[in-house]
């Protein structure tokens, strides 16, 4: 038996929003993953080449992961010799992740390429479009 169920245009556009949100992370994954990275590991490195030196505390709030999941991602990028942590001279408690000349080297060279890839993604928007996009975007975050 078939239900009359219409979804509502919010049920709607949250669909669409999670579906292309699974599209553009995918996309974004296996780009990254090309480069040897995974999403999170580029996203710190992204991070502190645009950003500079990093209160490791407060990495995993401008990237959205856990404390955990923070320290194991810091201890890989530090094994590749993509960063490195720096006590604060100030105060002890405050570790700095700071992006070494490997890492600047590897971001300064990838990060083009994934920015190309995402402009690609986003081909079939005119730029008036991505600012409203954006904005409206901000406006379900902020609410």
């Amino acid at each position: 038996m078939k239900l009359n169920y219409e979804p509502s245009l919010s049920i709607h556009l949250y669909s669409q929003i999670s579906k292309s949100n699974r599209i553009l992370t995918d996309a974004a994954v296996e780009n990254v993953k090309s480069f040897g990275l995974n999403l999170t590991e580029f996203a710190v490195l992204e991070l502190l080449f645009h950003k500079g030196d990093q209160p490791i505390q407060h990495i995993g709030k401008k990237i959205l992961i856990s404390s955990g999941n923070m320290t194991y991602v810091l201890d890989k990028l530090e094994c590749k010799k993509m960063i490195k942590r720096l006590p604060c001279p100030k105060d002890r408690r405050v570790i700095y992740a700071v992006i070494t000349e490997e890492g600047n080297a590897l971001i300064q060279s990838v990060f083009p390429k994934h920015e190309e890839m995402i402009e690609d993604l986003f081909r079939h928007i005119e730029k008036n479009e991505k600012e409203l996009l954006i904005f409206l975007l901000k406006k379900v975050g902020l609410s």
